[in-house]
């Protein structure tokens, strides 16, 4: 009768304002908002080339830490790539049916 440990949106409350991690914040802030706004400060932004190069940082961690279907963002799937390609893993599988078959041929001799 839908006895569920666990409720679908348990992971969600874990998140702020249910979509990003704190770690999704700090690096959007600290890597995309602070350095964005140093250099609209500091380039003479009268030039859309400089300025669009003063908001190229905000704009790249935005879409890092954009929300996507399937998976939690963009970083994420970048994450899950990278894994995929660098750390191959072999897993070596046993089945239950063939260790008992073995195993009551090893004791049957």
């Amino acid at each position: 009768m839908n006895g569920y440990l666990v409720p679908a949106n348990a992971k969600r409350g874990m998140l702020i304002f249910n979509i990003f991690r704190p770690f999704d914040l700090i690096l959007f802030g600290c890597a995309g908002i602070a350095p964005s706004l140093l250099l609209l400060i500091i380039l003479p932004t009268e030039n859309i080339v400089m300025a669009i190069l003063a908001i190229l940082p905000a704009c790249v961690t935005g879409l890092l830490v954009f929300p996507v279907p399937n998976y939690h963002n963009v970083l994420c799937i970048l994450q899950s790539v990278y894994r995929f390609y660098t750390e191959r893993r072999r897993y070596s599988w046993r089945g239950w049916c063939f260790y008992e078959q073995f195993k009551t041929t090893n004791s049957k001799k």
